[in-house]
């Protein structure tokens, strides 16, 4: 979440936000890339249809990413609250450059993640609220699932890379 920090200190509110919203939402990119100001400024909650399943999804914004969607507001100045959040020459960023410009930031901000990808920011969610909810992690792969729209918490577990890690502990309990 320092990211988010760094690049609105270094004046890169589009990005800031972009990623602010993938971290506290667990929103697909292309979701997060339909985002008109209106949804998101000056409220507690809003509601998307989630583009790959087609399901709807109502969204809380806590008081920290409320504030930083309003200084990000302020600071971009678009063209109105009706314009989409993420654009630029009146166009919506691609996820392609999206991804080349994340690319970019973990060389620039030395982040320690092998693949850094717009679907990195919903893993990071993920990961997030998992941690968060460590005393019951079963629980909180159960809310995972849901809001994922995943099948299974199995599912779930190994699209955080959960599963993977509990394979390769397997190994640090072995002795001779």
């Amino acid at each position: 979440m320092n990211l988010i920090r760094k690049l609105a200190k270094d004046g890169n509110y589009k990005i800031s936000l972009l990623v602010a919203l993938g971290c506290f939402t667990g929103l697909r990119i292309s979701d997060i890339l339909a985002l008109h100001w209106k949804q998101i400024l000056n409220t507690s909650e809003f509601t998307v249809i989630e583009k790959k399943t087609d399901k709807v999804r109502t969204i809380r914004i806590n008081a920290q990413l409320g504030q930083h969607i309003k200084e990000c507001y302020e600071q971009i100045k678009p063209i109105g609250i009706n314009a989409p959040i993420l654009v630029s020459q009146n166009k919506v960023y691609s996820i392609q450059w999206i991804n080349i410009v994340l690319k970019e930031l973990k060389n620039k901000y030395n982040l320690r993640i092998d693949h850094f990808s717009t679907h990195s920011l919903r893993k990071t969610f993920g990961r997030q609220v998992y941690n968060m909810n460590s005393d019951n992690s079963e629980l909180a792969l159960v809310k995972l699932m849901e809001l994922f729209n995943h099948s299974s918490v199995a599912i779930t577990k190994r699209y955080l890379g959960l599963r993977q890690e509990e394979l390769l502990n397997t190994y640090d309990c072995l002795s001779f």
